[in-house]
């Protein structure tokens, strides 16, 4: 018995060939709902950078604008990315899936190289070369959707072992960092993915349960992740402590109320909420524009994730399906964990808000990612 595969992957055309190679297919306009919704939060983003690190960008670097601008820098080099994506045949992603991945496991080794590797705040989790500071697993986030699309766009049998070892050298990598936010995020995006593709129920069955085991069973013995999760079960037992960051958070959010305090009048954004203008911007959205704005920021990563997996639908043939939704998967896991940890859902992790949060690999990596889907509209 197999997975039965959502009506967003059922096939609209019938593929006359496997994988890349699908039928000719007239180019049409990009999706124009999407590139307005991506150009309205990628702007918005901007402004609640500026507007939630004025304080720490005075203090540190005496320029209310240092982080804004560098955000701004970050969004040019991510639109070019976006737009070379955008025109480059998603096809020719498929041949390119073996040498990305391996590319972007190098990276990932080479984060723990002296020298090449930059540790901060006890973690190897950057690269720096001739000054620029890249995050090698963010764009691991986008090589293994593409390497999967393109591997279970065939009809193979009896690759659950194979994809296993894969996703556990993967993710292992990345928890080595340590970082199990984002070895989450890789982790689930890469099982939905697989059961995008038609796999048999039974593992499905089997393998969700043991590998969220396997997660909460990281949390549990490194001493800090442990720490985060007593602190999500209580977050009243230490509240100048290890409880700080997330009380602070639902400070902020409450104080929001239902309309918020208004634009540029958070409080809590003046060093008293830890990362404000990175994993915790959401907190000072809801702050600054109350309930109505923070529930407005969810719908437009609905309507933008909507469209992704409308466009994975309608696309030609089975790797365009699998990496649009792959990427619409991705995007959504990573909201919806920051969501829910700003809101006391989930415990902390450390994961930026897609769009949003400050910080250049992921704005750059995730905007290719889009240029992909747009490209990918264009063959509907």
């Amino acid at each position: 018995m197999r997975l039965p595969v959502f009506e967003i992957f059922k096939k609209n055309v019938k593929d006359r060939t496997r994988g890349s190679r699908s039928v000719s297919v007239k180019l049409h306009s990009p999706d124009r709902w999407l590139l307005g919704a991506l150009i309205l939060i990628c702007l918005f983003g901007v402004f609640m950078v500026y507007d939630s690190s004025v304080a720490i960008a005075i203090r540190d670097f005496s320029d209310r604008y240092h982080f804004a601008r560098e955000q701004l820098q970050w969004l040019g080099l991510a639109f070019v990315g976006f737009a070379i994506a955008s025109l480059v045949d998603y096809r020719l992603w498929y041949k390119l899936a073996l040498p990305f991945l391996l590319g972007s496991l190098v990276l990932l080794i080479a984060v723990f190289i002296p020298g090449l590797g930059v540790r901060a705040l006890g973690a190897h989790r950057w690269i720096s070369v001739g000054g620029l500071v890249f995050q090698p697993s963010e764009l691991t986030k986008l090589t293994m959707i593409i390497y999967l699309s393109a591997w279970f766009s065939t009809r193979e049998k009896g690759r659950i072992g194979a994809f296993l070892l894969l996703l556990g050298m993967v993710v292992g990598l990345v928890v080595l960092e340590p970082d199990l936010g984002t070895a989450t995020i890789i982790l689930a995006t890469a099982v939905l993915l697989y059961f995008y593709s038609g796999a048999p129920l039974m593992q499905f069955i089997l393998l969700v349960p043991m590998l969220a085991i396997g997660v909460i069973g990281l949390a549990l013995i490194s001493p800090y992740r442990f720490q985060r999760l007593m602190t999500f079960f209580n977050p009243q037992s230490d509240p100048l402590g290890s409880s700080y960051h997330i009380r602070q958070a639902l400070l902020a959010l409450g104080s929001g109320g239902l309309w918020g305090l208004g634009i540029g009048k958070s409080r809590q954004k003046y060093e008293y909420l830890p990362e404000a203008n990175t994993d915790s911007i959401f907190a000072i959205i809801g702050e600054e524009f109350g309930f109505l704005g923070a529930v407005l920021v969810v719908l437009l990563f609905v309507f933008i994730i909507w469209r992704c997996f409308r466009i994975a639908r309608r696309a030609p043939d089975t790797f365009g399906r699998l990496m649009g939704a792959g990427i619409a998967t991705w995007i959504g896991i990573q909201a919806v964990i920051n969501f829910s940890a700003m809101t006391a859902l989930l415990p902390l992790t450390g994961v930026p808000l897609p769009f949003i949060s400050y910080g250049g690999s992921s704005l750059v990596i995730t905007l290719i990612a889009m240029g992909i889907v747009v490209n990918i509209s264009k063959h509907r």
